[in-house]
C-alpha cells in the first residue's frame, strides 16, 4: 500500500478505536479491571507512548533540516551576469506570496473560528509564556552565539544564521568546494532521516488519534471536519485568487491559458505530494508550454522548490489559530505577526517533501508558545491536504517564473498562446 492508504487507513483505525475505547470506558462493560486494561494501560498507556515519540521525532529534525536546507539553497544560486537582479525579484516575489497566503489563512481561520469549542486540557508538562514585545521580538533574530540557538531551538536565528553561513561559503569560491560537497551531502541525509520518519507516520497517527478520541470521543471529528474544509479552500483560494492576480496585473498575461497549461502538472504534485519530485515536470511545463526561457526557469524553479510553500504555510496559519482555539489559548497580535514572520522565513528552510510541513508547524507552534501535542488534532487529515498544498506550491513556482522571465524579455509569448 501506498503511504498515502495507510496514514488514511490508521487515521480511520485511530479514530474508530479511541471513540470505541471512549464508548466503553464510559459505560463501564468492563469493569475496573478491564477498563484499567484497555484505558490506562493501552490508550493512556503504550499508545500515548508511541505518539509522544513520534512528536519528538518531529522535533529531533527541526534544527538540521532548516540550517542545511538552507546553506544548501543559498549554495545552489548560480553566478550568471544577471543572478543580482533574478535573485532580488525571485526571492521578493516568493516571500510576498508567502506572506499573502499566511496573511489569507490567518483571516479566514479567526473569521471562521475551527477550534472553537473543542475546549482540550493543556499537556501537563506545557507551560504558558508571556508573548514578548515586538523589540524583543526583533532584535531577537539575530543571532549573538549561533550555537545555542541551535541547542534551544531558535528558528529565526537559525535561519539567519543559515542564510549568512550560506553566503558566506559560497563567497569564498574555489576553496570552499569540498565543505560545500558535505553540506549537500548532510542536507541528503537529513531528507533521508526526514522520510524515514514519515514512513513511520501512520504508526504515530495511529497513535495519536486513538489516545486523542479515546479521551475526546468521536464527537471531535466535527472540529476535524472544519478544519479539514477550512484549509481547503484558502489553498484554493490562494491558488486561482492570488496568483491570478499576479499573472493578470504585474505579468499581463491570461490567466485562464495559465491555468488551463498547469492541468498535468498539478495533476502529477498531487499524486507525489512533493515539490522536489516534481521539479522536473515543473520546469518542463514553464518552459515548454508556458514561454519561460531556461535561463530564467532553470534558476527560479529549483529555487521555487527550496523556498516557495505556500500551501505549507496556509496551513501553519490556520492550524496555529486551531490549535490555540482548541486549547483555549489566546494568541496576541504579536503573536500573530510572529507567526506571520516565522512562517515565510521557515519556508525558504522547508524542503519539498512530503509531510515536512508538520516538522515546520512544530517549529511555529513553538516560537508563539503552543503545545506541539496539539499537531495530534491534524495530523491525520494532514497527508490528504498535503496533496493540495503541493498544487499550489508548484502553481506558485510557475507563477514566479513568468513573472520574473516577462520583466527580464526572457519570455516567449507564442509559446504561452499556443495551444500545446
Amino acid at each position: 500500500m501506498t503511504l498515502t492508504t495507510r496514514i488514511v487507513l490508521a487515521m480511520i483505525g485511530g479514530i474508530l478505536g479511541g471513540a470505541l475505547i471512549k464508548l466503553t470506558h464510559d459505560s463501564g462493560l468492563l469493569g475496573n479491571t478491564g477498563d484499567i486494561i484497555l484505558y490506562d494501560l493501552l490508550a493512556n498507556g503504550i499508545f500515548d507512548i508511541v505518539g509522544q515519540i513520534f512528536i519528538a521525532s518531529l522535533r529531533l529534525a527541526i534544527v538540521p533540516l532548516v540550517f542545511f536546507s538552507l546553506v544548501c539553497g543559498v549554495l545552489s544560486i548560480s553566478s550568471s551576469s544577471q543572478i543580482g537582479t533574478i535573485t532580488v525579484k525571485t526571492l521578493s516575489l516568493y516571500l510576498i506570496t508567502t506572506a499573502i497566503a499566511i496573511s489569507l489563512a490567518l483571516f479566514f481561520a479567526l473569521l471562521i473560528e475551527p477550534g472553537l469549542g473543542a475546549n482540550l486540557a493543556l499537556p501537563q508538562a506545557f507551560v504558558a509564556t508571556d508573548p514578548p514585545s515586538l523589540k524583543q521580538v526583533i532584535v531577537s533574530i539575530f543571532p549573538t552565539n549561533p550555537i545555542a540557538a541551535m541547542a534551544e531551538g531558535n528558528m529565526l536565528q537559525i535561519i539567519v544564521f543559515s542564510l549568512l553561513f550560506g553566503i558566506a561559503l559560497k563567497g569564498i569560491g574555489d576553496s570552499g568546494k569540498p565543505l560545500q560537497q558535505s553540506f549537500q551531502r548532510l542536507n541528503d541525509v537529513v531528507l533521508k532521516l526526514v522520510t524515514m520518519l514519515i514512513e513511520l507516520a501512520p504508526y504515530g497517527v495511529f497513535s495519536l488519534l486513538l489516545t486523542l478520541f479515546a479521551v475526546k470521543g468521536i464527537g471531535v471529528i466535527g472540529d476535524l471536519s472544519k478544519y479539514f474544509f477550512l484549509l481547503l479552500f484558502v489553498l484554493i483560494f490562494h491558488g486561482l485568487v492570488t496568483y491570478g492576480l499576479f499573472i493578470t496585473l504585474i505579468a499581463k498575461l491570461n490567466p485562464f491559458t495559465f491555468f488551463s497549461k498547469l492541468r498535468s502538472l498539478s495533476v502529477f504534485a498531487f499524486s507525489t505530494s512533493s515539490s522536489s519530485a516534481t521539479m522536473p515536470v515543473t520546469l518542463r511545463t514553464v518552459t515548454t508550454k508556458l514561454g519561460v526561457k531556461p535561463s530564467i526557469g532553470s534558476f527560479t524553479v529549483p529555487l521555487g522548490a527550496t523556498v516557495n510553500m505556500d500551501g505549507t504555510a496556509i496551513m501553519q496559519g490556520i492550524a496555529t489559530v486551531f490549535i490555540a482555539q482548541a486549547y483555549n489559548i489566546d494568541l496576541t497580535t504579536i503573536d500573530y505577526l510572529m507567526v506571520i514572520l516565522t512562517a515565510t522565513l521557515a519556508s525558504i528552510g522547508t524542503a519539498g517533501v512530503p509531510g515536512v510541513g508538520l516538522i515546520m508547524l512544530a517549529m511555529v507552534l513553538e516560537q508563539v508558545g503552543l503545545p506541539v501535542e496539539g499537531i495530534a488534532l491534524i495530523i491525520g487529515v494532514d497527508r490528504l491536504l498535503d496533496m493540495t498544498r503541493t498544487v499550489v506550491n508548484v502553481c506558485g513556482d510557475s507563477m514566479v517564473s513568468c513573472v520574473v522571465a516577462k520583466s527580464e524579455g526572457e519570455f516567449d509569448k507564442e509559446i504561452f498562446d499556443s495551444k500545446i
